[in-house]
């Protein structure tokens, strides 16, 4: 395997055009069957971003995805590559270093490169989460200093809400930040940390005072502070390549000017960075179950049996369509929900619904994709065993999919009376 910390692909983004070349080898594309999606962009630059996402997947991640996430390797090098190269800020202001893309076209690219690795598309969602805080309730001199070396500065982002103690009830999170002149000390633990331990900055929700959801405050912290570290990563079933962690605050000191909003608003950007980010997830899903759905219908078509492919037999042509029933109704509902986003519409409803019907989609699919390669797709020969493993993830990061049903139920039906 090449050394990924030395590698000469560097796509070079010029003007308004995107444009890529690579050096070194290619490898098997996903799946024979359909090709690229076939995807409606609202414009020519977005159409050229998206072929950009499709050559870097297939010359720099794909070869190498099931390598690398066997021995559980983190692709730092190509994140970096990926924020020099632009598409780690991509719905983010240009003023800011961002790519001043809609959300629309932003959730297609994550899609694109969750298809080729897991790891690489949630790390990107998991990325811009990070970056939401301060992009969107910053002030003005905090984006201006922070905001260009976080989006396109080959810095890499992880979003610390969740405790040990508290990860659906995220209102009830312990960890404590107390005015010492103009700093902060920040004492606690987050858990189940995205990136912890690699991150180059961390965006914190600590409790500034004891009035629930009203006593947190956002804190922008380097990841180099004295007193934050990460514990060893959680042995996971899947995702191995993505390091996930608990994070210790042990008397971080943090200047004022780091606060994100006002002392208190905390609960309220956390919230509004979670829809986002449920959209994040949701795309990730369907890359992932595209990629299975490409991988079972290869396999049918090259697989003999009785004479004659097995993609011949009705029953396995059923289970194929109805694979790929559920992969275009959940591209449909999470860019339903990015254009409601992007036209300044509510859409909290709709990323729970789009992050609830996705992921329980990717199960589905990953499952069948697992049953249409038989014994070879228990093997780790292929990868809808590990796309198998990864879906479960899916659909318990960013809310369970059983908070998911609580939030769409209560838009529908008000909050519970009881």
């Amino acid at each position: 395997m090449p050394d990924r910390e030395e590698s000469s692909a560097m796509p070079e983004v010029t003007g308004d055009a995107l444009s890529v070349s690579f050096e070194g080898s290619g490898g098997r594309p996903r799946g024979s069957g359909p090709g690229p999606v076939d995807r409606l962009l609202p414009t020519e630059e977005s159409r050229d971003l998206l072929a950009l996402v499709r050559e870097v997947a297939r010359r720099e991640i794909t070869p190498v995805a099931a390598e690398e996430e066997d021995a559980g390797h983190f692709p730092r090098a190509l994140f970096r590559l990926l924020s020099t190269s632009g598409l780690l800020g991509l719905p983010y202001d240009a003023e800011y270093g961002g790519g001043g893309q809609p959300y629309e076209v932003y959730l297609q690219v994550v899609e694109e490169l969750a298809a080729a690795r897991l790891t690489v598309g949630l790390g990107a969602s998991v990325h811009t989460l990070s970056s939401h805080a301060l992009a969107c309730f910053g002030s003005k001199e905090q984006r201006a200093e922070h905001l260009p070396a976080m989006l396109g500065g080959g810095l890499l982002g992880a979003y610390c809400l969740s405790e040990p103690g508290s990860g659906s009830d995220a209102a009830s999170l312990r960890a404590r930040a107390v005015r010492d002149g103009d700093d902060w000390v920040l004492t606690g633990t987050k858990a189940w940390i995205t990136h912890a331990g690699v991150a180059d900055f961390y965006t914190v929700l600590a409790r500034t005072s004891d009035e629930g959801s009203r006593g947190i405050t956002a804190f922008l912290v380097p990841g180099d502070a004295p007193g934050l570290s990460a514990a060893a990563p959680e042995r996971k079933m899947g995702m191995k390549g993505s390091p996930t962690a608990l994070v210790h605050l042990d008397g971080v000191r943090v200047p004022d000017a780091r606060r994100i909003g006002e002392e208190g608003q905390g609960f309220a950007i956390a919230l509004s960075a979670l829809d986002s980010g449920r959209l994040g997830i949701a795309a990730c899903a369907v890359g992932l179950a595209q990629a299975a759905l490409d991988e079972a219908m290869a396999y049918a078509l090259e697989r003999q049996q009785f004479g004659r492919p097995i993609a011949d037999f009705q029953g396995l042509r059923f289970l194929l369509a109805d694979m790929a029933t559920a992969v275009e109704a959940g591209r449909a509902l999470y860019l339903s929900a990015a254009r409601l986003r992007d036209a300044g519409r509510p859409f909290s409803r709709q990323a729970a619904m789009a992050k609830l019907q996705c992921t329980d989609a990717a199960m589905r699919v990953t499952t069948d994709a697992v049953q249409v390669l038989g014994g070879y797709g228990y093997t780790a020969d292929f990868p809808v065993e590990r796309y198998l493993r990864e879906a479960k993830m899916l659909q318990i990061v960013e809310g369970t999919n059983q908070i998911q049903r609580v939030v769409i139920a209560r838009h529908l039906l008000g909050p519970e009376t009881g």
